[in-house]
């Protein structure tokens, strides 16, 4: 049975599935793990494709910051190289990434076989201060169905997670907090979802982020 864990307000923290294919496991990196993907988000994030706001084809610019792994998204597409930054290729996905994105589909499924094939060959990491936000959006830009894996570290976040219809109810309110995974595939995969709020003050220093909140999502892309 999985332990409750404390939770905003008090409240306990258990596993739950808002959704058939979508799972939220409270706490699932450990304080160690934490700290050890802090370090290496810092590194990404210098580059060679260093971390940037990201500018919508409408002109506008994404409240979070973004470096991305394997793959560079732009709106809408993914390609190897960084042409709205500097031109240069992202760092590479590196394999201990890959291996703990399969460990996340085992746990978070329950099954032993969930991670077998899986092979994320792109990672999105999004850095939010306290008045970032992430807009209702579908993760629709791979060309493969596979599971997302989202792993959260620092001050826990509102997540919205919905439907595949509409970017409208019905939707479930998440609290994300440090070290929490969170998974969607199968009926889920495209589900819209999005971030409505950060609450400042709430992450743990000892993982090595002061202060916001850092998400790592791995996907398959589909592409070659």
């Amino acid at each position: 049975m999985t332990e409750p864990l404390p939770g905003f307000g008090g409240t306990e923290r258990l596993r739950s599935r808002p959704a058939p294919g979508a799972v939220h496991v409270p706490g699932w990196l450990s304080p160690q793990r934490q700290r050890e993907l802090v370090t290496a988000c810092r590194g990404w994030a210098r580059g060679p494709v260093p971390i940037r706001h990201t500018r919508l084809p409408g002109g506008g610019v994404m409240s979070v910051q973004t470096v991305c792994l394997g793959w560079h998204w732009q709106p809408y597409a993914y390609k190897r190289t960084a042409d709205d930054v500097n031109g240069a290729r992202v760092a590479e996905l590196p394999g201990w990434l890959a291996d703990l994105g399969r460990a996340a589909l085992v746990d978070a499924y329950e099954d032993a076989a969930a991670g077998d094939g899986y092979a994320p060959d792109t990672a999105l990491v999004n850095f939010y201060d306290g008045q970032a936000r992430m807009g209702m959006h579908q993760d629709k830009d791979e060309r493969s169905g596979a599971p997302v894996v989202s792993l959260s570290i620092g001050d826990t976040c509102v997540f919205r997670f919905g439907n595949t219809e509409s970017r409208n109810r019905p939707y479930t309110d998440i609290e994300l907090a440090s070290g929490d995974l969170f998974v969607f595939g199968g009926p889920s995969r495209f589900a819209y979802h999005g971030v409505t709020k950060v609450r400042p003050g709430t992450g743990d220093p000892a993982t090595g982020l002061a202060s916001g909140r850092l998400n790592i999502t791995l996907r398959v892309t589909g592409l070659e």
